[in-house]
């Protein structure tokens, strides 16, 4: 059983690279205490030269819990066997929107968004294709009294509709009338592990702050969003083939650099079931 690892933070806010740990071997329960220990504290890991199988994959994300089935996919399928809790990321010469172009944490429009991502990239370009991570405790401690205390009882909606619908059309070239998540939640959430408050707003699904006037409500997130993608609460992530990276969604986003147009960046990814942010 893999017992021996080191993790190697990557800046002092957010981030490590784990170094000696073999994800397609048996992990003992210490090993994964360990682990766990350091991904609610650097809140992004990543690991390299891991050539999982897709059941090595999902079984390394149900250590942590439940496996989330995304809700604007199908089920990826690999030699005739549906993979439903298998999301597969595909860009090349003939895309037009990449997943993940934008600051974000993953379907933060279900009512209970994912608490991890697990993404394994097999197929990476020359250049480009980078993934920032940004710590979004840190975002939340750098605020004023006075905000987080205006910030601390709203609301905000979360909203797939515009977001995936945009993605269907683009991918599909018809326009769809599935109906995707829409739910609320709040802007400063409290992290059901850690007890660490987090911002919890972003640009790809929130649409607009509860309870306030438009023209409030599009001020404050404009503000929140030029807040949280400051540098300082940030780490970099540079692909290799077979690298991962497992993120916390509760208390990070991140934005997929599509810098690469037209070369080939794929992968697969697995999800981890959450709760509802309180």
């Amino acid at each position: 059983m893999t017992q021996h690892f080191e993790v190697k933070p990557m800046t002092p806010t957010i981030g490590a690279e784990i170094i000696g740990l073999d994800l397609t071997q048996p992990m003992s329960d210490g090993a994964f205490e360990k682990l766990h220990t350091a991904f609610l504290d650097r809140k992004v890991l990543f690991f390299r030269d891991q050539d999982l199988t897709l059941d090595q994959h999902k079984d390394f994300g149900r250590r942590f819990g439940d496996l989330h089935v995304h809700p604007a996919s199908s089920p990826f399928k690999q030699d005739g066997v549906e993979h439903p809790e298998i999301l597969f990321l595909h860009a090349d010469e003939n895309t037009t929107r990449t997943a993940g172009d934008t600051w974000h944490s993953d379907v933060s429009c279900d009512p209970e968004p994912p608490m991890a991502s697990i993404l394994r990239l097999v197929k990476i370009p020359p250049s480009g294709g980078d993934t920032l991570f940004a710590s979004m405790s840190a975002a939340y401690d750098a605020l004023s009294e006075p905000m987080k205390r205006y910030l601390g009882d709203l609301t905000a909606t979360h909203d797939g509709t515009e977001n995936y619908s945009d993605r269907a059309k683009r991918r599909d070239g018809v326009i769809t009338n599935r109906v995707y998540p829409r739910n609320t939640h709040p802007i400063v959430r409290t992290h059901p592990e850690t007890g660490e408050k987090a911002l919890y707003v972003n640009t790809a699904f929130t649409s607009h702050i509860n309870d306030v006037p438009k023209p409030e409500s599009d001020a404050i997130l404009a503000y929140l969003y030029q807040h949280i993608s400051n540098v300082a609460f940030q780490c970099r992530f540079q692909w290799t083939q077979n690298s991962i990276a497992m993120w916390d969604n509760r208390s990070t986003l991140h934005h997929a650099m599509w810098d690469y147009f037209p070369n080939i960046r794929s992968g697969f990814r697995v999800t981890v079931q959450g709760d509802k942010p309180v």
